[in-house]
């Protein structure tokens, strides 16, 4: 037994007693552990997370008869060199092909649960018998087949970590070998034979190399022919200066034609001042009328209401002299009838002379609301009258106004002829910028501290060493620009680049 598994068995307590129950009963475990086997690898299949390490049932068959025969040396309870060495090709076939230890878990899970139910059911009756007064006794094959189970899986997980973690290493000081060669200029430094965790980056790696090295290239190509073109700057410098100056000359032009511009606009400013403001005077004048023409409408309606007012009293007189007529004619009639007993009617007689004196007031009322009527119509009259005047007035405030555009409309025209001349002028500055364009056109393909700058960079792209051979074969490919950002690395990842070598 190898000291990777005494020191383990030692801990769990797993000793000779419960390795020799595990020999005892491995015929039972043998003849059961297939259906597990079938059990999980049904799950495997089920499960796409796991279905994708199998390319196809032959695979998948030949991972299970590999481990049911794992699972026999687990049951002749040996744990020798030989069963730590199996171990050990499952951990790191785990790392290899990226199995994480959840499906691992997992799967052991289902398979001891059924070895457990299965053994348990195959036991002899009269074993559970004795079981049932000697529990200790009865859970002897569960608990060494529990303690195998979890030997087993902790051994696999911890050397699939060792080989997670050689390979990470691995790759750590590969990049940091490729990285400080890269900082030293060396552009043919690539990543090579990387973990299989670690072919993305790789690729990505190397990929970036080959494009900087193209680039480098181009750059040292592109120095070379700007040193070409120096002499044909100098030139084309020189004819600019000299139509730079022709230019300085249409603007001083220019400029004067602007300032003239700028004093007839001056005028035109201050006859707009003016129009505005008797403009103010115009609304405030319309406003005015506004306001007297309100009044009219006002004194309007309050002589509409008194009309109302006298119908009514017109009405109601109208009608006392109606009854006070009947009262007279029927006192006339009664009076002539009853002779001395027509003293009755005096009451009747009371009676129409209150009507009559009735009939008087409502007279009253008509005259007064006639003269009411009246006084508010004059109200009215007068009223429209100063409408009338306020009208004039706007009348007379816009014939101002009048004047005032027309002297805005010769500054206007003098304006205009200033314009021309600024036209003329500018005319001669957009030929002038036409030649200019073309010699800016020529300066921009070549300036003359572009030769300093061409000697700066051919020295900084010498101090890069480039596959020369390479260059080549990517002439008719293409490697993809890498466009992600550098996500955050894990932090063993970070202690690993930071430890020295």
């Amino acid at each position: 037994m190898t000291d990777h598994l005494s020191s383990r068995l030692a801990y769990m307590e797993m000793g000779p007693a419960q390795r020799a129950t595990l020999s005892a009963n491995s015929t039972l475990i043998r003849s059961v552990i297939g259906k597990a086997l079938d059990r999980f690898y049904t799950r495997v299949r089920a499960t796409p997370e796991t279905a994708r390490f199998f390319s196809n049932a032959d695979h998948m068959r030949g991972a299970q008869s590999a481990q049911e025969k794992h699972w026999g040396r687990i049951m002749d309870g040996n744990f020798d060199e030989q069963y730590y060495q199996s171990v050990r090709r499952i951990g790191a076939t785990h790392s290899r092909i990226g199995l994480e230890p959840r499906w691992y878990v997992g799967g052991y899970a289902l398979v001891l649960e059924h070895l457990i139910e299965a053994t348990m059911a195959r036991t002899p009756l009269w074993r559970r018998l004795v079981g049932a007064f000697r529990p200790r006794a009865a859970a002897a094959l569960p608990a060494a087949l529990s303690k195998a189970a979890l030997l087993d899986m902790e051994l696999s997980i911890s050397i699939y970590l060792e080989e997670e973690q050689v390979a990470r290493e691995k790759a750590v000081q590969a990049l940091d070998e490729a990285l400080a060669a890269l900082a030293d200029g060396d552009l043919t430094r690539q990543l090579a034979n990387m973990p299989a965790t670690y072919a993305s980056l790789e690729r990505s790696y190397n990929h970036t190399l080959a494009k900087m090295q193209d680039m480098i290239r181009a750059v040292t190509a592109g120095s070379q022919r700007i040193n070409g073109t120096i002499h044909e700057i100098a030139q084309a410098s020189d004819d600019l200066a000299r139509r730079t100056q022709a230019n300085a000359a249409s603007l001083e032009e220019t400029n004067a034609a602007v300032s003239q511009m700028d004093s007839r606009s001056s005028n035109t400013a201050r006859a707009a001042q003016s129009t505005v403001a008797r403009a103010d005077q115009a609304i405030a004048t319309v406003d005015d009328g506004r306001s007297v023409a309100h009044q009219a409408v006002e004194a309007m309606n309050r002589v509409s209401e008194s009309a109302k007012g006298i119908d009514t009293v017109i009405e109601g007189l109208d009608k006392i002299a109606f009854q006070t007529r009947v009262l007279a004619m029927n006192a006339a009639v009664e009076a002539g009838r009853a002779g001395e007993a027509g003293r009755g009617f005096a009451v009747v007689a009371d009676l129409v002379s209150a009507l009559a004196m009735r009939a008087e007031e409502e007279a009253g009322r008509a005259r007064d609301q006639l003269t009411t009527t009246q006084a508010e119509v004059v109200t009215a009259v007068d009223a429209v009258m100063k409408v009338d005047g306020a009208l004039a007035n706007i009348s007379s405030d816009v014939g101002e106004v009048h004047a005032l555009l027309g002297t805005m409309a010769q500054d206007n025209k003098a304006q205009a002829v200033a314009i021309g001349e600024v036209s003329t002028a500018i005319g001669a500055m957009d030929r002038g910028t036409q030649q200019n364009a073309a010699m800016v056109e020529e300066t921009s393909a070549a300036t003359r501290t572009l030769e300093q700058e061409a000697e700066t960079l051919a020295e900084l792209t010498s101090a890069f060493r480039t596959d020369a051979a390479a260059a080549p074969a990517r002439a008719n490919g293409r490697h993809p620009i890498v466009s992600g950002v550098v996500r955050n690395l894990p932090a063993a990842a970070v202690s690993a680049l930071r430890a020295p070598n």
